[in-house]
């Protein structure tokens, strides 16, 4: 009885560990670094002072495309009007699914008319992995303040359909208007939907 007693105890703690390392809205959102497309290297404290957009991709995930079909593209320059740092953040590891290199992550962009500040690679998984990144897209936003605000769903129908979009709730959209507002998003969580992150 005692074995069992410290298994369920050891089980608990461990899963009160793992619990408290997800991120939460309204708490400090980790630090992390990464080098971007062009070999340049950021931490989240670099851009102190500024609201953060984080987005993790993978540009053959169908979820993807839908919204690269015009929605992302007006959500990074909506943002970027208002002096928002956005990174698209590719967790894919080598050999799986949405891996890139540099070179191919500018043609991407480009090609896509895309406007993200930096394109970030984690192929290692650990940023993804800090921020509880299951899908592509999944959508977080970062204050002033390094607090994380809001984290989840690009929208509310999880579809591959570009037509959905003009019929979702655009929870990413109305959390980031919020912060830029000096608001509370509410919902500050939703659930995001997509092709799993490929780690």
């Amino acid at each position: 009885m005692k074995l069992r007693q410290l298994v369920l105890a050891a089980s608990a703690a461990l899963l009160s560990l793992g619990l408290s390392a997800a991120p939460q809205p309204g708490a400090p959102a980790p630090d992390f670094s990464v080098v971007d497309s062009k070999g340049t290297s950021h931490k989240l404290s670099d851009f102190a002072g500024k609201n953060v957009v984080l987005e993790w991709t993978n540009h053959d995930c169908p979820f993807v495309k839908k919204h690269y079909q015009g929605n992302m593209q007006a959500l990074q320059a909506e943002m970027q009007a208002q002096d928002v740092v956005w990174l698209s953040v590719i967790s894919s590891a080598p050999g799986k699914q949405g891996h890139v290199s540099g070179a191919e992550a500018d043609a991407l962009t480009a090609s896509r008319s895309a406007m993200p500040t930096a394109v970030v690679f984690d192929e290692s998984g650990t940023v993804g992995k800090a921020y509880d990144a299951k899908t592509t897209p999944h959508m977080y936003v970062i204050d002033k303040a390094g607090v994380l605000q809001y984290m989840g769903g690009i929208d509310s129908i999880p579809s591959a359909k570009v037509d959905d979009i003009a019929k979702a709730t655009p929870y990413f959209a109305n959390a980031a208007k919020a912060v830029l507002s000096g608001k509370k998003p509410d919902p500050a969580i939703t659930k995001p939907y997509g092709c799993s992150v490929k780690y």
